[in-house]
């Protein structure tokens, strides 16, 4: 006996439960495809092959299965896709889900078409697909329309030139043109790279004509993102179109519901494609146009939807008032804070949080406020009290203030046990005690002797308090005061590498306030005369300084500021070379006050522009002239030492161009250090042979005879190296 037929409820039950077991187990695909194909004979229902349709679109989408894999089933399913998509009569939603297979599966098709240039049965039934996709493009239902977008992405991704696959990267599924050997018998590479220009061509035609189905547009900008991404060599093309298509152009016929909502979905997803391609890619050459094509789109419909309500302004009144003032009024009513409602307390004790507590959220009353560190409760309270309403408030102090006041004159008189008098009893309130005669004196008399003496002696403490003042710190010692400095300056320079460099100097010259502004030079100006200052005698106390500092001295707040000053500098010499010349004009002023003070003084200026030049000048290079130009021009002091720090560079050939030009500035801008400067460049010429052409040509008019001097030495050389060659 046969069985008897399965209904179709029952037949999709079972195919369900095959669909489970795949998708629990990965390894039973091939069996469940090659079982299931028979299905969609011509004979069967449509429910029957919309499942196998769509269960072919799901196994091919799915990251579970190996790539091999999905190459050998795409092979098996070619002939059942062909059959399905050229039946004219076929059920739409049967040809959805076998356009999404075919998008799927024609990577993998041409990938196997590569390897096997034999196979020309399989190569025949894939180009049958994509024919017959492409022509029902323009003609299908919507829903298949945006399918055949995906696989004409899907084609122009293929069949265009893209990066060679290499499984190294990770990316086994890169397909492209460059994969193809250039004489391949079935897929000539320059017949598809042509089939995918002009294909690519159709998918841009939806932006040139004037198509209004926002589904199209939106579909097509989504694939399109891919291509940009993936070819950069197509990328400026689909871009420039991209461009001149205005997705608000439809905006300009009688807006409907529908029509508004489709246009404002095309500029929502133009946009967003955009603004995502500039994430990606900020140095993109198309970068500025891109950025003002998405700022005129957005004002654009600014202008479009927004008009309509710019234009009604803010509701008017509609009582009886003049008509002339009523825009007026209504503007004030709009512009009023909303009231302020703060709950009145109930009856009860109460604590301090809940009189102070105006929202009535329980979840936000329960919030436990500490678990919030210091830090981030000040910013928060800070941003609130900068954009909170000021009539909102006021109202919620008012509010406050009339609980307090309601609090205050419902409050009872509760006596305390431990204060009240002796004899009452919080239960005998309500005792009313029976009026008799009044005792006499005798009475009262009789009952004092009773009394012992020695309750007599006790008197009432005195319960006032006293005059209270809290106890002095311990004294810090010299390392916790070194220590507790050190953090502070620390936590200063952390700031002030936070904070930018004023780009706009101040106005203001010397007579300029310190710290006049929140910014870095402020800091600077601070710390160099924290530094400088500190213990200097500018008011005239004269007492004696001793001539070298002591241990405890050295380790004081200000050599402290400079030491990190010194290496701040040190970190970026070329760019914080204004904050050294400060510091050091600021040491110099010091130490000429300290000796008008007293003669026996501590002097810092030396000391620290040597040791500035100690830590740059092994650093510097040819490109660094100007550095050191404005560093040896600019300090207030020139001494042999520093002119000595200059004539070193010369040892290298790299650097005495900058050495001497930093000298021939000195020689011509400071004419008070004229000698010393041309004494310092007489030693250079004396003792680095290889500087003296670039010297005589320098300061050949400032040294008198110097270039007799270098024509008489030139002889020399000539006469020695003759002497030399005839000995």
């Amino acid at each position: 006996m046969t069985s008897p037929a399965l209904s179709v409820e029952q037949q999709i039950k079972q195919l369900d439960d095959a669909r489970k077991l795949v998708l629990s187990d990965a390894n039973y695909y091939p069996q469940i495809i090659q079982g299931i194909l028979p299905i969609v004979a011509p004979p069967a229902r449509v429910e029957l092959r919309r499942w196998v349709a769509e269960f072919l679109a799901e196994t091919f989408a799915s990251p579970s299965i190996a790539l091999s894999q999905k190459e050998t089933l795409s092979l098996i399913v070619l002939e059942t896709l062909r059959a399905l998509i050229e039946n004219p009569s076929e059920d739409a939603a049967v040809v959805k889900s076998v356009v999404q297979t075919a998008a799927s599966v024609y990577p993998l098709v041409f990938r196997w078409i590569i390897n096997n240039p034999y196979d020309t049965l399989t190569w025949e039934r894939m180009l049958a697909i994509k024919s017959r996709i492409f022509r029902i493009w323009d003609s299908a239902a919507p829903g298949v329309r945006i399918c055949c977008i995906k696989f004409a992405q899907r084609v122009v991704l293929v069949q265009t030139k893209g990066p060679d696959s290499d499984p190294r990267r990770g990316d086994p599924l890169e397909v492209s043109l460059s994969m193809v050997p250039p004489d391949h018998k079935l897929i000539p590479p320059k017949s598809l790279e042509a089939e995918a220009s002009g294909l690519l061509d159709r998918m841009l035609a939806v932006f040139q004509e004037n198509i209004s189905d926002a589904v199209l547009v939106d579909a097509t900008l989504n694939s399109l993102s891919i291509l940009i991404r993936a070819r950069p060599h197509i990328a400026n093309k689909i871009l420039n179109v991209i461009m001149n298509f205005n997705p608000l152009k439809q905006a300009n016929s009688p807006m409907t519901p529908k029509l508004r909502v489709m246009v404002k979905s095309m500029e929502k997803t133009t946009r967003s494609l955009l603004v995502h391609i500039l994430k990606r890619d900020p140095q993109n050459p198309l970068g500025p146009r891109i950025q003002q094509y998405v700022e005129r789109m957005m004002r654009s419909r600014a202008d479009i939807f927004d008009e309509a309500s710019r234009k009604r302004g803010p509701p008017e009144p509609t009582d009886g008032l003049d008509p002339a003032k009523r825009q007026k009024l209504g503007a004030q009513v709009a512009n009023a804070a909303p009231k302020f409602y703060v709950p009145p307390m109930t009856p009860g004790p109460h604590s301090i949080a809940e009189l102070f507590t105006v929202t009535g959220d329980e979840a936000l009353k329960a919030f436990d406020v500490s678990m919030l560190s210091e830090n981030l409760v000040v910013k928060i309270g800070i941003t609130i009290l900068q954009r909170i309403d000021a009539d909102t408030l006021n109202q919620a102090i008012d509010g406050i203030r009339q609980r307090y006041k309601s609090l205050g004159a419902s409050q009872p008189e509760l006596l305390n046990p431990e204060t009240a008098p002796l004899g009452v009893d919080e239960d005998d309130d309500d005792y009313e005690p029976d009026f008799s005669t009044a005792e006499t004196e005798e009475q009262i008399l009789n009952k004092l002797d009773l009394i012992s003496p020695e309750v007599e002696k006790v008197s009432a403490p005195n319960m006032a308090l006293g005059h209270f003042t809290l106890p002095q710190p311990p004294p810090l010692t010299n390392s916790q005061a070194a220590e507790v400095g050190q953090g502070t300056v620390s936590r200063v320079f952390g700031v002030m590498q936070t904070l930018e460099e004023k780009i706009k100097k101040t106005k203001g010259g010397i007579n300029r306030l310190a710290a006049s502004s929140f910014d870095r030079d402020a800091w600077i100006t601070i710390l160099t005369r924290l530094a400088t200052r500190t213990c200097t005698g500018l008011e005239g106390a004269e007492e004696e300084i001793k001539a070298e500092p002591s241990e405890s001295e050295q380790q004081s707040l200000a050599n402290m500021i400079r030491e990190s000053l010194f290496l701040y500098i040190l970190e970026d010499f070329r760019k914080r070379i204004d904050i050294a010349i400060a510091w050091l004009c600021e040491e110099w002023y010091n130490d000429k006050v300290q000796m008008k003070v007293s003669g026996n003084v501590v002097l810092h200026y030396e000391k620290w522009v040597l040791k500035i030049m100690d830590g740059m000048l092994p650093y510097l290079d040819a490109s660094d002239r100007n550095v050191l130009v404005r560093f040896v021009s600019e300090i207030p002091g020139l001494s042999p030492e520093v002119l000595g720090r200059l004539k070193g560079l010369c040892r290298d050939p790299a650097t005495v161009t900058i050495a001497l030009t930093s000298l021939l500035f000195l020689t011509m801008q400071k004419p008070p250090a004229k000698k010393m400067v041309l004494g310092v460049v007489e030693e250079i010429w004396d003792t680095y042979e290889d500087a003296r052409p670039f010297t005589l040509k320098l300061f050949v008019k400032y040294i008198p005879g110097l270039g007799e001097r270098g024509k008489v030495e030139d002889d020399e050389k000539r006469t020695n190296g003759m002497e030399a060659i005839a000995a």
